[in-house]
């Protein structure tokens, strides 16, 4: 799976719907992600993974649970492209970065900006 595959799908799965918050798996942290991120709770770092930027609600579950699944598809991309884990988490990062609308956070040289 592509990183535009992953994302494309992790957009698809976040159109089906919210689920409950004691039933939070990755399907359900795809699912609030957009929320989280357009209430200002979550953002992108340059490294390719999400941060808390305000830990209301299930935010940190949320990220710990996309981050996860983002850790397995770039270490796979990192093997089967012989790249290091490191090259393809920047990649992803600045992709996400570049991708995420006006008005979420980013963070740039360690502090969280509304972009």
């Amino acid at each position: 799976m592509s990183i535009r595959t992953f994302f494309t799908a992790a957009a698809l799965v976040t159109s089906l719907g919210a689920a409950p918050v004691w039933a939070l798996d990755l399907n359900g942290a795809m699912s609030g992600l957009p929320a989280a991120k357009t209430a200002g709770q979550l953002g992108e770092q340059p490294n390719g993974y999400l941060g808390v930027v305000n830990n209301q609600g299930n935010a940190a579950d949320i990220a710990r649970l996309i981050n996860q699944a983002r850790k397995a598809e770039y270490e796979r991309l990192a093997k089967n492209n012989n790249l290091q884990l490191s090259d393809v988490e920047t990649m992803a990062g600045k992709k996400a970065i570049e991708k995420t609308p006006s008005g979420q956070y980013i963070q740039v040289n360690g502090r969280w900006l509304k972009k």
